[in-house]
């Protein structure tokens, strides 16, 4: 779904939220990192299943401690939410050890491992940031299909496109992704 306030910064529909106490500028802002957030709890729990309900659970933590406390950098802070709580709940699994743990997510005091923890962490946003300047139809198909990997025919039934269609978007949209990120990391 395209962002419906592009004009409108994080820290202006975090203050409209402050002000006003409405939610639907909460939505907005989660809306916009969404699959900044699925990405990051894709990388820590490895199921897609896990990585929606994570994300819909910090979803609703962070609409109740945003009204506890004044969050100044948002993206930031939203960032270490999904994290801690990917932590958690790999903590919690049974046969959790701790040694394979440390397998699993790099000890990010090492420089090296912090450096592609950070690499990797970029390369997502930039990810998500390109996908949303993919026309309509091309990010939704591409979504559905590598996100939620969903078949074409289930793309077509949710979407009322034709499989043709489908498959033609996610081609055009997955090489127009690419160029999007190519040329900006180009600027980089």
């Amino acid at each position: 779904m395209p962002d419906r306030y592009p004009h409108i910064t994080d820290e202006q529909l975090l203050n409209n939220f402050y002000n006003d106490r409405d939610n639907h500028w909460l939505g907005v802002l989660l809306e916009r990192y969404t699959l900044l957030l699925y990405g990051v709890a894709m990388k820590y729990l490895k199921n897609e299943e896990e990585a929606k309900d994570a994300v819909q659970q910090v979803f609703l933590k962070a609409i109740t401690e945003l009204n506890k406390y004044h969050v100044q950098y948002f993206k930031s802070w939203l960032y270490m939410v999904t994290k801690n709580h990917c932590l958690m709940r790999l903590r919690q699994k049974p046969g959790f050890h701790k040694d394979v743990a440390e397998e699993q997510i790099a000890d990010e005091s090492d420089p090296a491992s912090k450096y592609h923890h950070l690499e990797k962490d970029r390369h997502l946003q930039l990810m998500s940031d390109s996908l949303d300047e993919l026309n309509h139809e091309q990010k939704q198909c591409v979504t559905l299909f590598y996100l939620q990997k969903k078949s074409y025919q289930q793309i077509a039934d949710e979407s009322g496109y034709t499989v043709m269609q489908v498959k033609s978007y996610i081609q055009n949209g997955k090489r127009n992704l690419k160029m999007i990120m190519e040329k900006k990391i180009s600027k980089l």
